[in-house]
């Protein structure tokens, strides 16, 4: 046979593009338009029911960046149209940028119920079917002008509404009544999955040339002049080809509808509001079409506000629950960072989460879903079998830029050796369309077949506003069900392709052990320093505010424990730990506004814990300590010694002048010593010198504290990456504008140093306090950069092979050698308080109270092998946000020699809950635990306001700890819970716990 496969596929797509896909709809009629353009934010649909209306013409322009405009569109039915399928199909100016980064709408009734949204690629509302032929129509749009803010990493103004401007963005193009041709469109999708297939099919299998040879019988029985009279002799062409079955041998998919919606990023909070009230609007429309129809959604948050916002939506997603269309996911109050949220945050996440979708839906979520988080912490495993969870999902490791993940379903062990059962979509995408391309890549690409792996996920569905699953991908999931030459899909129930998977694969499915790290975005650890600084200021806030509020509560029968203020504030920092917030990849107006609700929260948490500490009483001048480990620290010109939990009275501390600090010029350095350091600072500034007087040994093998600036280029995504290429410049910032002894004990001594580069301007204090064992560097920085990244550098004195990093609820090693691929990717690392190398016998910590990332390098000195550990400080991308980290910083970084685990624990803690002073006279610990490696995470009452204690406590060394609980109140039950509080047994309050182990405890006062 000649080989005419090109022509015939040629002769196939202009017929499709010129001929039939616009017969789909055959008939059109203009809706009339008015407009309303809403002054300033968007308004509720009542008001906009209330507004003055002015004529509009399709064709023109409206909206400026992030305004809105109401449209009324009107009409009738035409009276022909009678028992046909009639649609409002609208177009106010889809641009080609995307389904979800662009105009979206949301179509009301004229009563303002909502009805459905309007998106890109979807465009249609049914307005009969059939029709009865002269109905009027009356509907109202509510349009949003969002503009497209990414284009090739530019810097534009675009992405605050402060600086975007006001020339419109968008030309209406159009709104009309139209018929659609249901046996056109439904032939369009058969020759779509048949395409699609037979371009994914091998040239030599005879089933590619059969798919071919019925779309040329297809064509030659189309009149192209006469589509919708032709069409269903077109499609009976096609019968025998779509009939065929799929090999029993096939690929299995497990499709699910699925939107997936940033709670922010290239848009405010208050958008990602109305996006997924116009995305569940859809899906709730789709289900009545399509009964089979399942929709997996995350993020109880934004469940809340479409409760708040669009209770007519949130009553039709509760029918969908109740009838297995809409399947709640995840677990999570949002789908957060993963690396650096706290310890008692990240659980803080499942626990709000879960019992959102259990008290508002009836649904015990059984998965963490997070598709598109950069990289994931290896205490997830603990966290989810602690509440219950089961599964968990990502596809986010398949950008990695180095190595390929070598599972799609496997076992994750984290650091504790809790192990869940996890898969990675090999669809490589969380956005399907269930096109041939993409099922036969989730085939091909599953790395798990050939043993009992046999199935995979697939989520479907456009996601951040572009609407979520359509028709059209139901339609062709149904043609797919079971066709030879496809993976076979079926759509269902994410919990059913996980029990099956579980089932069959199990028993043999590998292990991934320790965290899995996305080999790209690494920048993330750093950008928008300031939204990092909020965020860990308010966990600790928080935890400080609860601990002190359980301590009035339990001490004060006049205290109201201020649950409803709590539980509000844990939920916007909740919302803030979103994995394009915290990491500092949104743009401008997102951040502007996480730096505002910040304060908001630090000042109102402060408000709650004052008021608690003012109700523990009076008796003097105390001192407050909301670490769990005991502190000998100077406050004002008092050295204090305070216990854990707890308060001391000022007036019964004792100083030691052994204690004291000295400060001396050595030529041109200064001396900084106490009886443990002795620090030297030279004249550049720099730390020549920090000698352990215990170790009697010196810390570094090079200058410390050394500025370093680089520039800072990635390939693409600004805000996200840092690229290897960064190191093989830099600036050493050396040059001292000022110079100056600013304390010199006997409590505390310091230096200021100050430099001037760029346009920017660094003061640092190196400060030394009595009986401490760190050397403190407070830093304020006015800075001005572009495109650069700044790093402080300790080279440390110590051949050290691994590097230790503080993570939730303890700690992992990764190697500070390069000798396999794997190793050379983690360039760029997380750490949350603190940092260790070490040597056998001695280690150094670098402690921080606001910085993420960090790099770790192996460092040739004279003497021998020394290892250098640097934070990453501060970076200036320009996209999305063009200013981003511009301006002042305050944030303080420490030098912790001689430090095991331990001491870095409680350090990392002690710089980051700072002691505070109250006039409560002593106050008694409400717990104490006997055992240093146990580690009080967190106190505070019960969520079901009860009045139980609750205490969660952790093994943070990474062995075996037997210890005992002492509360400091009666306690007539104790209980052992899950994380969310719910008992499993009863606790004698003695325990032993396994490296790395969570333990919630539960007491009843009496």
């Amino acid at each position: 046979m000649h080989d005419d496969r090109i022509l015939v596929e040629q002769r196939l797509e202009r017929a499709m593009g010129q001929f039939v896909r616009p017969a789909q709809y055959a008939e059109r009629v203009p809706l009339v338009l008015s407009a309303w353009h809403v002054p300033g934010e968007p308004v509720p649909v009542d008001q906009a029911l209330q507004a003055a209306y002015e004529p509009f013409t399709a064709g023109s322009a409206w909206g400026k960046p992030w305004s809105t405009s109401w449209f009324r569109l009107t009409g009738r039915v035409p009276e022909e149209w009678a028992g046909r399928r009639v649609e409002a199909v609208i177009d106010p100016g889809f641009t080609g940028d995307g389904p979800g980064f662009q105009a979206e709408g949301l179509l009301y009734d004229a009563s303002g119920v909502p009805l459905k949204g309007i998106h890109p690629r979807n465009r249609h509302l049914a307005v009969g079917s059939p029709a009865s032929g002269g109905e009027p129509v009356h509907l109202l749009l509510e349009a949003a002008a969002n503009p497209a803010v990414l284009h090739g990493f530019a810097p534009t103004p675009l992405g605050d509404v402060l600086t975007a401007g006001d020339r419109t963005i968008y030309r209406f193009r159009s709104a009309d009544l139209a018929v659609l041709d249901e046996e056109v469109w439904r032939l369009v999708l058969d020759v779509e999955v048949l395409s699609e297939l037979m371009h994914e099919l091998p040239m030599d299998r005879p089933r590619r040339h059969e798919i071919l040879r019925a779309l040329e019988d297809l064509l030659d029985a189309l009149d192209l002049h006469d589509v919708s009279g032709t069409a269903a002799r077109a499609r009976a062409a096609l019968t025998d080809v779509l009939s065929r079955p799929a090999a029993a041998s096939a690929h299995r998919i497990s499709a699910t509808g699925h939107a997936h919606i940033d709670s922010a990023w290239l848009w405010p909070l208050r958008e990602t509001v109305r996006k997924a009230s116009r995305t569940f609007a859809n899906v709730t429309a789709l289900a009545a079409d399509y009964p089979e129809l399942v929709f997996a959604c995350s993020q109880a948050q934004q469940y809340a506000w479409v409760k708040e916002h669009q209770p007519h939506i949130w009553n039709r997603i509760k029918k969908a629950v109740r009838d297995g269309n809409w399947a709640p996911v995840g677990s999570m109050w949002v789908e957060s960072d993963a690396n650096m949220p706290g310890g008692e945050a990240l659980a803080r996440q499942i626990v709000h989460g879960k019992r959102f979708f259990a008290e508002e839906l009836g649904v015990e979520t059984e998965e963490i879903w997070l598709p598109d988080s950069f990289g994931y912490t290896a205490a997830f495993p603990q966290l989810a079998k602690l509440a219950g969870i089961r599964w968990f999902l990502t596809q986010k490791l398949s950008w990695n830029q180095s190595n390929r993940m070598p599972h799609h379903t496997f076992w994750w062990e984290g650091i504790d050796g809790t192990r869940v059962f996890t898969h990675f979509p090999p669809v490589d995408t969380y956005n399907s369309q269930l096109h041939g391309r993409e099922l036969a890549h989730a085939e091909r690409n599953f790395a798990d077949k050939g043993r009992a792996a046999t199935r995979s996920l697939v989520p479907f569905g456009w996601g951040d506003g572009g609407g979520g699953p359509t028709r059209e991908m139901l339609e062709k999931a149904r043609r797919l069900r079971s066709l030879e030459g496809s993976p076979r899909v079926e759509v269902e129930q994410p919990s059913a392709f996980f029990a099956a998977a579980e089932q069959e694969y199990g028993p043999q499915a590998p292990v991934w052990s320790g965290e899995l790290y996305l080999e790209l975005h690494r920048a993330t650890y750093t950008t928008q320093a300031k939204t990092k600084q909020g965020n860990r200021r308010s966990e600790h806030a928080l935890r400080e505010a609860e601990l002190w509020c359980t301590t009035a509560a339990v001490r004060n029968p006049s205290y109201a424990y201020p649950h409803d203020a709590l539980d509000r504030l844990w939920k916007t920092v909740l919302l803030h730990h979103f994995h394009d917030i915290l990491p500092g990849s949104s743009i401008a107006w997102v951040h502007r506004e996480a730096r505002e609700t910040y304060a908001r929260v630090l000042a109102e948490v402060e408000d709650l814990t004052a008021a608690a500490v003012a109700a523990l009483g009076t008796g003097g001048t105390a001192v407050l300590n909301a670490s769990p480990y005991p502190r000998t620290e100077v406050v004002g010109d008092t050295l204090v010694n305070v216990l854990g939990l707890g308060g001391a009275a000022v007036a019964d501390t004792a100083e030691s002048a052994d204690e004291n600090v000295r400060a001396s010029r050595d030529g041109g350095a200064y001396v900084l010593e106490n009886s443990r350091l002795r620090v030297t600072v030279d004249a550049r500034g720099l730390l020549s010198s920090v000698r352990d007087l215990a170790a009697d040994r010196e810390v570094l093998c090079g200058p410390g504290n050394l500025l370093q600036l680089h520039p800072d280029h990635p390939n693409a995504y600004d805000a996200w990456d840092i690229d290897r290429h960064y190191r093989r410049r830099h600036t050493d910032l050396t040059d001292v504008e000022s110079l100056e002894l600013v304390a010199d004990g006997p409590l505390g001594a310091a230096v200021r140093v100050t430099r001037t580069f760029g346009k920017s301007r660094i003061t640092q204090e190196i400060r030394l306090a009595a009986a401490s064992g760190r050397v403190d560097v407070v830093t304020d920085v006015d800075w001005q950069e572009s495109e650069k990244v700044l790093k402080a550098a300790f080279p440390l004195d110590l051949h050290a092979e691994r590097s230790t990093a503080e993570i939730q609820f303890g700690h992992v090693h990764r190697p500070t050698h390069a000798n396999t691929s794997w190793d050379a990717a983690r360039f760029e690392i997380c750490a949350h308080r603190w940092l260790r190398v070490a040597e056998e016998g001695y280690g150094v910590a670098v402690l921080n109270d606001s910085t993420y990332g960090h790099d770790v390098t192996r460092t040739p000195h004279g003497a021998g092998l020394g290892t250098t550990v640097r934070l990453t400080l501060l970076r200036a991308p320009h996209s999305p946000d063009p200013e981003t980290d511009l301006g002042t910083h305050r944030f303080t970084y420490a030098l912790l020699p001689g430090a095991d685990v331990g001491h870095a624990v409680a350090e990392g803690l002690a710089l980051n809950l700072p002691l505070r002073t109250a006039g409560t006279g002593a106050v008694e610990p409400l717990v104490r635990v006997d055992h240093p490696a146990v580690t009080v995470e967190s106190v505070k009452l019960a969520e079901d306001r009860s009045g139980d204690v609750v205490v969660r406590l952790y093994e943070s060394r990474g062995g075996r700890a037997r210890a005992t609980l002492t509360p400091g109140f009666p306690v007539v039950r104790a209980e052992v819970t899950d994380l969310l509080e719910r008992p499993q047994h009863v606790s004698d309050l003695s325990f032993e716990l396994r490296p790395f182990q969570i333990l919630t405890l539960r007491l009843r006062p009496q």
